[in-house]
C-alpha cells in the first residue's frame, strides 16, 4: 500500500530507519531476543518522531504536536538525507511557483529518489502545504495492523491542523493587508545608488561599480506570474513621479517587486514553433529564451533552405513607433552571419549593445566585427571605419557591403557598446544611460531601418534600454510614464523583457533623473548663451539661475551607510577632515600588512575620467602618520603623475605634510623618495622623484605639480592657468602610460574635485564639441562626497570652459 504524510524535516531518518525494518520482514527461526530487540528499536524510532505507542488516537496526536515542536529550519535539519527535496528559488530566495527547464515552457516534474516527492504537476500543490517542507512517500507498509491505523489517525491530525492553521493565516492576512492601508509610508531614500552591502577584499583591490545582484549564471531564469494574479497600475503623472518612487522604494523597495512580479511573463501569448524546431535549436544562446512566432524577425532563406530563415530576434514597437527596435539576442560564433544578414535586410544603421563580450569568465556575446580592417561574414563585408573610446561606452562605425548585391552602395552601421553595465545587478547611476541613450538616438539616421539592441539573452538590459526610450517619448508627450502597461505590451512581442525587479526599478530611477534635472548638455557655441540664462540680465537676479543650478547638486545625497570602513574608529584618525571619506565601493585599496589591521586603508578615492575608469585618485594631503600609507599608493597603483593644488601651509595652519624631501631622499617604510628636479615655470612648481621600492629594489620617476595659484578661501584668478596644468599632466600621461593621477588638495574635495571636474570638461569639449558642467560634477559627488565644494569653485568651472574656448576658437575644430 502506498501513502504520502507530511511529516517533519527531524523526522525523516527515524521513519526510515523505521520502514526500512518493515519492509525487510522476519527471518524464519528468529529467537526471542532479536524480536525483542526489533520491538526496541521500533519504539525508539517512533519515539524520535514525538509519539508514545499507547493507542491509535494518541500517535497521531503526540505525532501532531512533535511536528509542532520539531519543525526547525528545513535548509538545516533534512539537508543531506536522500529525501531531501530542494525547492527551486528566485533571486529574492522565495520559492517559485514552477521549475524551469530548457525551453520556455515548465519542465515535467523530475523523478525523485524513493524518499522524494510524487511524480505530480508543480500546479496540484495544496496551497496549504509549505513549499518548503519534505514529503516522504511512503512505498511499503508491512507489519500489524495497529501501524496503519496509527498512521492513518496521524494523517487526520495533521490535515485538521493544517485546515485550522490556513483560517488562521487568512484571517491574519486580511488583518495584515488593512493594516498596512492605514498605516503611514515609511520616509524611504530615494537616493539613486543603493547598494547592497558588499565585501572588500584587499584581493578585490576595487568592488565593481554597480548594484550587485545575484543571478542565475548558467542559464537565464525564467519569471513566473503573480500567485495573487494580475494587477492593474495606472499611469503616473511626472508632477507626481518623485512622490511615487519614494512610496514604492520603501521597506526595501518592496512594492517596486509587487508590482514587477504582477507583469504577464509573455509565454501565455504566443507560440514558438520556429524556435524550437531542431534545425533551429543550436541557434538559440540560452533555450529558454526564444522569439515568438508572430512577432519574430524572418530572414530570407538561404538557397531555399526552410529554416534558413530563422534568428533569435523578435520586432519591439516604440512608444508610437511600430517595430522601432529589433531585440536579439548576443550573436554565438555559429549565427555571426545570420545576424549580419539581418543588419542588411532590415537596412538597420544602428547596433546597440549592452554586454561585454564576456563577464566572468563566461562568453555571453561571440565578437562579431573585426578589431581592425576587413572581414567577411557569410556575404556581407564589414570595414571598420572609426572607434571611439569613452569612459561608459564605445562607439565603432563599420562600413558594410552584400557582396551578391555588388551594385548596391555600401552602408554606414554606427555599433553603439554600453559597457558600463557591471556583470550583475545595474549600472550604480543612471547619467551614464542617460548619456548613451541620447548619443544613439543623435546617431541614428531618421529614415534607418529598425535599431538592433542586443545584450547576451536579448531580454534583460535589452527590454530596460527600450522602456527608457519609450516612457521618456511619453514624458514628452503626454506629462505621464506607464512603465507597467509598456512592459506588459512588449513582453507580448518577445517574453520576458525587463528580467528582474532591480531593471524594473532602474528604469524608475532613469526616469526620474531625467524628469528632475532635464538635459543640461550644451553645445559650446551655446555656452555664452547659457550663461547670460544663468547670470540674468540685471544685478537684482545675478547668479540666481546658477544659485539654483549648484542648490541641485547639494541634494545628492551623502551615502553614509557606504562609508563603514572610513567611520571606523582606526581609521578615522587618518582623516583629516571626518565628513570627507571614501565610500566603500571605490576606495582605494592597499596591500594589508602582515599582522597590521587595518593597514589596507587610505583616505583616497577612485574617479572616473573621460575616457577611462578609475583615472584619477582623489585623496587629502598626507598627515604626518599617513605619508607612508601615501607613498605607499603611488607605487602600488603604479601612479607617474602627482598633481598637489595646496601649500604646505595656509593662513599658518598645517594643510598638508611635506611628503617629499627638499634635497637628497627620505625613506617612508619600504619606499625611498629621493629628489632628481625642482622647477618653477608660472604658478607651476614641477618635481621629479627617483621612488625606489626597496623589497625589491625596483625604481620609477613620479612627476609632482605642484599649483601654487589656488588660494584655500575663493578661485585662482584666472583660468589660464589651470588649463596650462591640465595640458601639462596630460602630456605627462601619455608619456607614462595612462597610468591614475594622484589629485589632492589639503581635504581631497573642494579644489580637487574642480581641478578632475575641469580635466574631464575640457576633454568632451575637445572631443566632441559638447559639455555637461552640471553633469560632470554631479557625477564626481557620486564617487567622492563634497566635490567641488562651493558655489565659486562650480561658477569657475564654467568660466574656465569659456576661456577655453575663447583661446582656442581661433583653430580648434569645436561643432
Amino acid at each position: 500500500m502506498s501513502l504520502s504524510i507530511i511529516l517533519g524535516p527531524s523526522s525523516l531518518p527515524a521513519l526510515r530507519s523505521c520502514l526500512t525494518r518493515r519492509g525487510q520482514g522476519r527471518a524464519p527461526g528468529r529467537n526471542k531476543e532479536a524480536k525483542r530487540h526489533d520491538v526496541q528499536e521500533r519504539v525508539r524510532a517512533v519515539s524520535s518522531l514525538g509519539v508514545v505507542p499507547t493507542s491509535a488516537g494518541s500517535l497521531g496526536a503526540s505525532l501532531c504536536s512533535g511536528d509542532q515542536r520539531q519543525g526547525g529550519s528545513v535548509a538545516q535539519s533534512a539537508q543531506g538525507h536522500p529525501g531531501h527535496l530542494s525547492i527551486p528559488r528566485d533571486t529574492r530566495g522565495q520559492p517559485q511557483s514552477h521549475w524551469l527547464g530548457d525551453d520556455s515552457t515548465p519542465s515535467k516534474t523530475p523523478e525523485f529518489p524513493r524518499w522524494g516527492l510524487p511524480s505530480a504537476s508543480p500546479e496540484s500543490s495544496d496551497r496549504r502545504q509549505d513549499p518548503t517542507r519534505p514529503l516522504v512517500l511512503i512505498r511499503r507498509m508491512g507489519g500489524r495492523y495497529g501501524g496503519l491505523v496509527a498512521l492513518f489517525s496521524c494523517l487526520f491530525h495533521v490535515f485538521l491542523k493544517d485546515f485550522i492553521y490556513l483560517l488562521m493565516t487568512d484571517t491574519e492576512g486580511q488583518r495584515h493587508r488593512q493594516r498596512e492601508k492605514q498605516a503611514p509610508c515609511r520616509e524611504p531614500d530615494v537616493g539613486f545608488r543603493k547598494q547592497r552591502k558588499a565585501v572588500v577584499s584587499a584581493n578585490d583591490k576595487k568592488m565593481p561599480n554597480g548594484i550587485l545582484e545575484e543571478q542565475e549564471q548558467q542559464r537565464v531564469m525564467l519569471l513566473s506570474r503573480s500567485p495573487s494574479g494580475p494587477k492593474k497600475y495606472f499611469p503616473i503623472p511626472v508632477a507626481h513621479l518623485e512622490e511615487e518612487i519614494r512610496v514604492r522604494s520603501a521597506d526595501d523597495c518592496k512594492r517596486f517587486r509587487e508590482e514587477f512580479n504582477s507583469l504577464p511573463s509573455g509565454h501565455i501569448q504566443g507560440t514558438f514553433e520556429l524556435a524550437n524546431k531542431e534545425e533551429n535549436r543550436e541557434k538559440n544562446r540560452y533555450p529558454n529564451i526564444l522569439p515568438n512566432d508572430h512577432s519574430r524577425v524572418i530572414l530570407s532563406q538561404v538557397d531555399g533552405t526552410p529554416c534558413s530563415d530563422y534568428i533569435n530576434a523578435s520586432y519591439i514597437d516604440g512608444y508610437k513607433e511600430k517595430n522601432k527596435f529589433i531585440a536579439a539576442q548576443g550573436p554565438k560564433q555559429e549565427t555571426v552571419n545570420d545576424f549580419w544578414r539581418m543588419i542588411w535586410e532590415q537596412k538597420s544603421a544602428t547596433i546597440v549593445m549592452l554586454t561585454n563580450v564576456k563577464e566572468r569568465k563566461e562568453e555571453k556575446c561571440y565578437q562579431y566585427w573585426p578589431d581592425q580592417g576587413c572581414w567577411t561574414y557569410g556575404n556581407i563585408r564589414v570595414c571598420v571605419e572609426d572607434c571611439v573610446v569613452l569612459v561608459d561606452y564605445t562607439i565603432r562605425k563599420f562600413c558594410i557591403q552584400s557582396l551578391p548585391d555588388g551594385c548596391k552602395a555600401p552602408r554606414l552601421v554606427s555599433q553603439l557598446h554600453f559597457t558600463s553595465w557591471p556583470d550583475f545587478g545595474v549600472p550604480f547611476t543612471p547619467i551614464g544611460m542617460l548619456k548613451f541613450l541620447k548619443k544613439v538616438k543623435a546617431l541614428n539616421p531618421a529614415h534607418a531601418g529598425p535599431i538592433v539592441v542586443h545584450c547576451s539573452a536579448g531580454v534583460g538590459r535589452t527590454g530596460t534600454f527600450i522602456v527608457i526610450d519609450a516612457m521618456m517619448d511619453m514624458m514628452h508627450a503626454e506629462q505621464k510614464v506607464d512603465v507597467f502597461e509598456f512592459v506588459s505590451r512588449i513582453r507580448n512581442q518577445r517574453p520576458q523583457m525587463v528580467q528582474t525587479d532591480m531593471q524594473y526599478t532602474f528604469i524608475y530611477q532613469a526616469l526620474l533623473e531625467y524628469y528632475l534635472y532635464g538635459d543640461t548638455e550644451l553645445d559650446v557655441s551655446s555656452l555664452e548663451k547659457h550663461l547670460q540664462t544663468l547670470h540674468g540680465t540685471t544685478s537684482h537676479f545675478d547668479k540666481i539661475g546658477l544659485e539654483e543650478e549648484f542648490r541641485k547638486l547639494t541634494n545628492v545625497r551623502i551615502m553614509k551607510e557606504n562609508m563603514r570602513t572610513g567611520n571606523l574608529p582606526a581609521n578615522m584618525k587618518k582623516a583629516r577632515v571626518i565628513q570627507i571619506i571614501p565610500y566603500d565601493f571605490n576606495r582605494v585599496i592597499l596591500s594589508m600588512k602582515r599582522g597590521q589591521e587595518y593597514t589596507d586603508y587610505i583616505n583616497a578615492s577612485f574617479i572616473d575620467g573621460y575616457r577611462q575608469k578609475d583615472y584619477f585618485i582623489a585623496t587629502q594631503g598626507p598627515l604626518a602618520h599617513t605619508v607612508e600609507d601615501f607613498w605607499r599608493m603611488v607605487w602600488e597603483w603604479k601612479c607617474h603623475t602627482v598633481v598637489m593644488l595646496t601649500e604646505v601651509q595656509e593662513r599658518e595652519q598645517d594643510k598638508c605634510y611635506q611628503y617629499w624631501p627638499t634635497e637628497g631622499s627620505v625613506t617612508h617604510g619600504d619606499i625611498t623618495i629621493e629628489i632628481k628636479s625642482d622647477t618653477l615655470s608660472e604658478a607651476i612648481s614641477i618635481r621629479d622623484f627617483l621612488v625606489t621600492f626597496n623589497q625589491e629594489e625596483q625604481t620609477r620617476v613620479v612627476r609632482q605639480f605642484h599649483f601654487h595659484g589656488w588660494p584655500e578661501i575663493g578661485i585662482p584668478a584666472e583660468g589660464k592657468g589651470m588649463i596650462d596644468l591640465i595640458a601639462a599632466v596630460q602630456k605627462q600621461q601619455q608619456q607614462t602610460g595612462n597610468h591614475p593621477i594622484t589629485v589632492h588638495c589639503s581635504a581631497g574635495a573642494g579644489r580637487t574635485g574642480t581641478f578632475i571636474a575641469l580635466s574631464n570638461i575640457l576633454e568632451r569639449v575637445k572631443a566632441e564639441g559638447l559639455l555637461d558642467v552640471f553633469q560632470a560634477v554631479k557625477s564626481l559627488r557620486l564617487q567622492r562626497p563634497h566635490m567641488v565644494q562651493t558655489l565659486e569653485q562650480y561658477e569657475f568651472c564654467y568660466k574656465v570652459v569659456q576661456d577655453f574656448i575663447d583661446i582656442f576658437s581661433d583653430y580648434a575644430n569645436f561643432k
